[in-house]
């Protein structure tokens, strides 16, 4: 009994990392130099995508995954951004999607064709514009289609309709200083977020109101991140005053004190946690470390359970996380890494060593489908959705993404929409009779302006030739 107690029961205790072999990897990619704390890697089932060195301008690669080995030097990129690219995030309800955030102030949607790029591409689906700095943060809701987050050094969040285009809300006045990171909880509710001031914030964005707030969550002054778990409750990295790297544990309905708190080591990279809520298990990579450590979260002491640490010679510049519908069920892998060296990206397998063949339903709950729960305007209005699970016991086989297509709404049209599925099916009719009228109305106002135009270019023109004459008799 005593032995039990000391050697925790985990399935997870003997997770095991190797990394592929060389003609697996991504070589000869010039990865990002810019001095920012994102993880410059961004990937899902299809794609894998990195901010890549480019001059004049912000560029990133986004390569089919089964497109390893050398990547030629006038491989296409997306290319539409004027400064630097400091974040990419993929959309969690469409493989074809990607978000990227810049030094140029601009926050950038992109939809990457199906089987990758064959030109560069230069042209977003819609560019969002609102922040006033630079936007180093970019992330998707987790259940609603749609909805962007971006928080720029502007120390201002903004949330986007990215169907519209429009800016719905903006936390502008929350923020005293940078803001590190920002993470949506498990439904999207609520967002937490790590700041330059060493707070770490529980915001309800909705209701544009703090919820909860931790002053010195780490006492040290190097950069911090916080994140949810799948439970509500919230994992943060910081460092110690004398520098040392610590992890904590909190609940966010008491912040005075952690539920844990472990000192690491004494290294200063910035540690970015990454968190697998099936699993429960969090990844920390620290930026110009070369391990990854892991940690099971549970609900008895000490709460953060190490497990083990993948080591490898080489620093990391950046890293990309699987979502788990891209892993290889069948080899009973739970993780899967995407590592960035300065000249390559080398994926990281994680996995669970068992001798059965058989599907592993202990390794892999359900999990998180690429089907939004809501559409954004539903989650604007107040309606919250876990994420729709669907099962990996047969693999999962990516589907048809729909297009994403941008409305932008009319100012001409001040018509409130009709929203509601019963006042749809009434309306066409109406709708057509108005968007009729409307189409009337707007192609007489483009004739009057039209005449309007002409009339002035014809007075023009009898001036001209008038100062003409004049010019003439002058010269005489």
């Amino acid at each position: 009994d005593t032995m039990r107690r000391v050697v925790r029961q985990s399935k997870f205790r003997h997770v095991f990392g190797q990394a592929v072999k060389n003609d697996q990897c991504y070589d000869d990619i010039r990865v990002s130099r810019v001095t920012w704390d994102s993880s410059f890697c961004a990937v899902n089932p299809r794609f894998v995508a990195i901010i890549v060195d480019a001059s004049g301008g912000g560029a990133f690669l986004v390569l089919p995954l089964h497109k390893t080995g050398r990547i030629d030097k006038s491989y296409p990129t997306v290319c539409g951004h004027t400064g630097p690219v400091l974040d990419i995030d993929w959309c969690p309800h469409n493989d074809q999607v990607i978000a990227s955030g810049s030094e140029d102030c601009t926050v950038m949607v992109w939809q990457i064709p199906e089987n990758g790029l064959t030109l560069s591409l230069t042209e977003p689906v819609v560019v969002l514009e609102g922040h006033s700095k630079r936007v180093g943060i970019v992330s998707w809701h987790p259940t609603a289609r749609n909805v962007l987050l971006s928080a720029g050094c502007d120390n201002a969040i903004i949330i986007w309709n990215v169907g519209t285009g429009e800016a719905l809300i903006n936390l502008d006045d929350m923020h005293v200083d940078m803001i590190f990171n920002v993470s949506w909880n498990r439904n999207g509710s609520l967002i937490c977020t790590a700041s330059k001031d060493k707070k770490v914030r529980v915001i309800d964005p909705r209701k544009q109101e703090i919820v909860a707030e931790k002053e010195k969550t780490h006492e040290g002054a190097r950069p911090m991140r916080a994140i949810f778990l799948a439970d509500g409750n919230i994992f943060t990295t910081g460092f110690s005053r004398m520098s040392e790297r610590q992890l904590a544990l909190w609940n966010p309905k008491n912040m005075e004190e952690p539920i844990a708190l472990h000192e690491m080591d004494t290294s200063n990279g910035v540690l970015l946690p990454f968190y697998d809520p099936d699993t429960n298990i969090i990844y920390l990579c620290g930026k110009g470390d070369s391990s990854i450590r892991y940690f099971e979260i549970t609900d008895e002491s000490p709460y953060v359970h190490y497990l083990n640490t993948f080591s490898s010679k080489e620093p990391q510049r950046g890293m990309g996380f699987m979502p788990k519908r891209g892993l290889d069920v069948n080899k009973c892998e739970i993780a899967r890494f995407f590592k960035l060296h300065e000249r390559k990206c080398e994926p990281i397998i994680m996995t669970v060593p068992r001798k059965s063949d058989l599907f592993q339903d202990d390794l892999y709950p359900d999990t998180a489908g690429p089907e939004a729960a809501l559409e954004a305007e539903e989650w604007f209005e107040g309606k919250n959705a876990d994420p729709l699970l669907i099962s990996l016991k047969h693999g999962y086989i990516p589907g048809k993404n729909r297009d994403l297509k941008v409305v932008k709404k009319n100012i001409l049209d001040n018509k409130p929409a009709a929203n509601k599925k019963s006042d749809l099916i009434s309306a066409p009719k109406k709708a057509a009779d108005a968007s009729n009228s409307q189409n009337d109305a707007k192609l007489d106002e483009i004739l009057r302006e039209l005449k309007s135009i002409k009339d002035t270019i014809t007075n023009q023109d009898e001036r001209i030739s008038k100062l003409e004459q004049q010019m003439a008799k002058i010269a005489d």
